[in-house]
């Protein structure tokens, strides 16, 4: 199954990303399954490496880091990540800069599309 998960929210405030990213982790560890998750709008802040969070709280950028060791491709709007001043060196490893044209192809390559 070829899944394509888009997430929209900020990276702490709601729960959706997490919750997405939580999909995508578990999706990437089943056999069979090829998951392409792309970072669009506040998401993109998700993937900033190295997050600073109070103990307990969940790292967004780890749980990139583990569903891509796993196999998922993790892009991120490059418009989104120019326009709230992030650029490619403050990315976590297991992400990248993507396009809006390569969120088209994964959208056309995808068996289903969540979005959260």
């Amino acid at each position: 199954m070829k899944t394509l998960l888009i997430l929209n929210d900020p990276a702490y405030g709601t729960e959706r990303s997490y919750n997405g990213l939580r999909l995508a982790g578990a999706l990437a560890k089943r056999d069979d399954n090829d998951v392409r998750v792309f970072l669009i709008g506040d998401a993109v802040s998700c993937a900033m490496a190295d997050q600073k969070v109070p103990d307990g709280y969940y790292h967004l950028d780890r749980m990139i880091l583990s569903a891509a060791r796993h196999g998922a491709e993790v892009g991120c709007c490059g418009t989104c990540m120019d326009a709230r001043g992030i650029d490619d060196d403050h990315l976590t490893e297991g992400a990248r800069r993507s396009t809006l044209d390569e969120l088209t192809d994964w959208t056309e390559w995808a068996d289903k599309v969540v979005t959260f």
